[in-house]
């Protein structure tokens, strides 16, 4: 896919006679107006609303996912369940990958179930299949490529074909692909949504979500949901998040190099099954991969083969530089064993896997660092 044309967002704000390069971070819940008129005129007429800082991060996701509207929420959680929210009601019926992110697929099983409506997952890489699944009252299918944990990448376009013809509203989270490397939008999908906290935002300390689209009449709604729920973002979250933005791709191109080095280095370890990243050839996804993004990143996943008694807890103490965490997409390394996280179909791949499951993150130490901090990890889960 071709890489989409990318800018710097620069502000110049004249306020007291001076220029400056950032928006001014406001932190004001109320807005002081000079008339009656101007107090029920147009908006914002709160803090929560958003002031400036909140419409320049808006107008830079407008860019790098190439939408018309945008929709702050305060972290990405959040911003997936505003955007299904504002695509079924009660009575209806959404489909969801099997490789969703945990917390999301379980919005989709126990909170939209108490709101009226029924969920039901699907294999991410079930492509034109998905026609087999909808029902008479499916309103929405949820997409999220690669899927969290275990890397799978949806045919897109055949899923969002698919839903056009019979009116059924396609939505992506877009975390991994950042925008800068893939653009759900432009593939067919009505609403792309994206964890701020993770590359947005580059530095592990900030979170926020954002919502995008182009399609007519998902502003209206997005905007009306967000005002009834309260939903908003903080405005030094949303300051950090616009900063990020501008290093994004500058951050992503050294994560990807970091991670495919990385990648191809485990892949060759005896100790690992498996290398999870659709950049590799060896990727059962990696000619979709290419067809629809242009780049990956450092987040990848690795089955390991069965391991010793103890195996786990030594490799993982015996590392300083991959620390355990989560979250994703700052300046540090992490990795984290992900076996209690995987809430699967039954008969996925992951009932016929060779042993447990780590998801690792490639921060932007020296790749040589990050060898030998692994190697160490290694040598100590076998015992020596």
């Amino acid at each position: 896919m071709k890489q989409p044309e990318t800018r710097l967002i620069h502000t110049r704000m004249e306020r007291l006679g001076r220029a400056t390069v950032n928006p001014p971070v406001e932190r004001a819940s109320t807005v002081l107006f000079s008339t009656e008129e101007s107090l029920y005129g147009p908006k914002p007429t709160y803090g929560r609303m958003g002031l400036t800082v909140h419409r320049e991060l808006e107008a830079a996701m407008n860019a790098l996912e190439g939408a018309t509207y945008t929709r702050l929420a305060a972290n990405g959680l959040q911003a997936c369940t505003l955007a299904i929210a504002a695509c079924v009601r009660n009575g209806d019926h959404l489909l969801f990958p099997d490789s969703a992110y945990g917390p999301t697929a379980r919005f989709c099983e126990r909170r939209l179930p108490a709101m009226g409506v029924k969920a039901t997952r699907f294999d991410p890489r079930i492509g034109a299949g998905i026609a087999d699944l909808i029902q008479d009252n499916t309103k929405a299918i949820f997409l999220e490529s690669p899927g969290s944990l275990t890397f799978e990448i949806s045919d897109t376009p055949a899923i969002t074909e698919i839903a056009k013809a019979r009116g059924i509203r396609t939505i992506m989270d877009n975390t991994w692909g950042a925008g800068l490397h893939h653009q759900p939008l432009a593939l067919g999908v009505d609403l792309s949504v994206q964890a701020l906290t993770k590359y947005a935002a580059g530095h592990s300390d900030a979170f926020g979500g954002a919502v995008m689209t182009s399609t007519p009449g998902m502003a209206g709604r997005l905007e009306a949901l967000s005002e009834d729920w309260g939903i908003s973002l903080a405005p030094d979250d949303a300051y950090l998040c616009l900063r990020g933005l501008r290093t994004l791709k500058t951050r992503l191109k050294a994560h990807e190099a970091a991670g495919l080095e990385i990648a191809h280095w485990l892949d060759g370890r005896p100790e690992v099954s498996e290398v999870l990243h659709p950049a590799l050839p060896s990727s059962p996804d990696h000619a979709l991969w290419q067809r629809d993004f242009s780049g990956s990143n450092g987040l990848i996943g690795v089955v390991l083969n069965p391991l010793p008694e103890g195996g786990m807890e030594r490799f993982l103490d015996a590392m300083h530089l991959f620390a355990m965490g989560f979250s994703w997409g700052g300046f540090e390394s992490l990795i984290i064993p992900c076996d209690e996280q995987l809430t699967r179909m039954k008969g996925s791949w992951t009932d016929a896997r060779a042993g447990p499951l780590l998801r690792v993150h490639v921060g932007l130490e020296a790749t040589s660092d990050l060898i030998a901090d692994l190697e160490a990890g290694f040598k100590a889960m076998a015992g020596s």
